[in-house]
């Protein structure tokens, strides 16, 4: 088609390390785009911060009904089995250790969070606050003035993965996530 305005391209994802991705947020014609996602900016009503943290005191308490647990089951099978029994104790507690180890480093997360017509959206996440804070500025000034030019920016530590939360309130079993769009229950 002669004369058809030609779509822009898409943000950039690249992978880091550890769920890390280099991703790219665009502002370009009056659009917002999050990866494959496109926030028109007159339709933005609220442009905020949200963030997720570990709950340090959930993982403690999971960790010590468990070590309390095998200490009762790997007792006796370390009693009943010997030598093997008391190897498996020692690797299954071991285990249980690193869990928790690996739960509570964990880094905190910060989302970009866009209302438009009512529904809240959770644009991008990242491991560095300061990422979102930038974004928050930048959308902010564009929704203020929505011809200017072409802006991109750069987010070095966006999130891509699964949020689980099982327990307690807001429970919402496993939700698959891209780094972009909503957190939605599977």
């Amino acid at each position: 088609m002669s004369g058809s305005a030609s779509l822009p391209s898409l943000p950039q994802r690249s992978v880091v390390d550890g769920g890390l991705v280099a991703a790219q947020v665009r502002i370009n014609e009056g659009v917002l785009w999050v990866w494959g996602e496109a926030y028109p900016l007159r339709n933005i009503s609220h442009v905020g911060l949200r963030h997720r943290t570990v709950d340090k005191g959930a993982a403690w308490r999971k960790f010590i009904l468990r070590t309390i647990g095998w200490l009762i089951l790997g007792g006796i099978l370390a009693a009943v089995a010997d030598t093997v029994g008391t190897i498996v104790f020692f690797v299954v507690e071991a285990f249980l250790i690193w869990k928790l180890v690996s739960v509570l480093q964990r880094p905190t997360v910060y989302g970009l969070v866009l209302n438009t017509a009512g529904t809240q959206h959770d644009a991008i996440w990242s491991t560095e606050q300061e990422e979102i804070h930038r974004l928050i500025h930048e959308v902010t000034k564009a929704i203020g003035n929505p011809d200017i030019a072409q802006t991109v920016i750069n987010v070095a530590h966006a999130v891509q993965g699964d949020l689980i939360q099982q327990y307690g309130k807001g429970s919402i079993g496993k939700a698959g996530h891209s780094g972009s769009g909503n957190i939605g229950g599977s």
